[in-house]
This record gives structure tokens, C-alpha cells and sequence, in this order.
């Protein structure tokens, strides 16, 4: 996970938090998140990388409508690099 962006990273989460989510359910989430529109331009590409890295699959829904669904590369990427975040952080007293 060392070679995503931040929102590819972010978007990795996001997707992993639902159920076969379409990619304006993700832009959706991600814009409160962020507090500012995300553009198709943004999402979808970096969709596309996620799917290339194998973190997650791509599916169709119906003719128009793709989702998408974290694979267990994926999952195993998130935990890792939750458990290498916890090295830094330090809980809360």
C-alpha cells in the first residue's frame, strides 16, 4: 500500500466499508469526507489503478453501473498498513 496516494488509499477504505459499492456511492462518501467535490476525472482512474493492483475487482451491475468490491489483497493491504500505523500512534490515555 506504500505506492498509493492518499485518496487512492482513501478510497480503498471507503470501498472496503461496503457491500459491492457503485463508484458514485464511493464519490459520495468521499466528498464529505473531504468537503469538496470529487470530480469523475479524480474517481474513476484512480479506481482503475486500484483494480490494476489487484486491491480491487471491478463488476457490472447493469449496462451503465459498475461496482466494486475489495479482494482479500486488499483487505490484507488495509490491515497491514493499520498495523503499521499503530506503531506511531499511540492510544488514547
Amino acid at each position: 500500500m506504500y505506492d498509493l496516494t492518499g485518496f487512492q488509499r482513501d478510497l480503498l477504505y471507503v470501498a472496503s466499508s461496503k457491500d459491492e459499492p457503485h463508484g458514485l456511492a464511493l464519490k459520495d462518501e468521499l466528498e464529505q469526507y473531504y468537503e469538496s467535490q470529487i470530480h469523475h476525472g479524480r474517481l474513476y482512474p484512480n479506481l482503475d489503478t486500484l483494480v490494476e493492483k489487484g486491491l480491487i475487482e471491478k463488476g457490472q451491475l447493469d449496462r451503465r453501473t459498475n461496482y466494486y468490491q475489495v479482494t482479500q489483497r486488499g483487505h490484507r493491504e488495509i490491515e497491514a498498513r493499520r498495523e503499521w500505523e499503530d506503531q506511531y500512534v499511540s492510544p488514547e490515555i
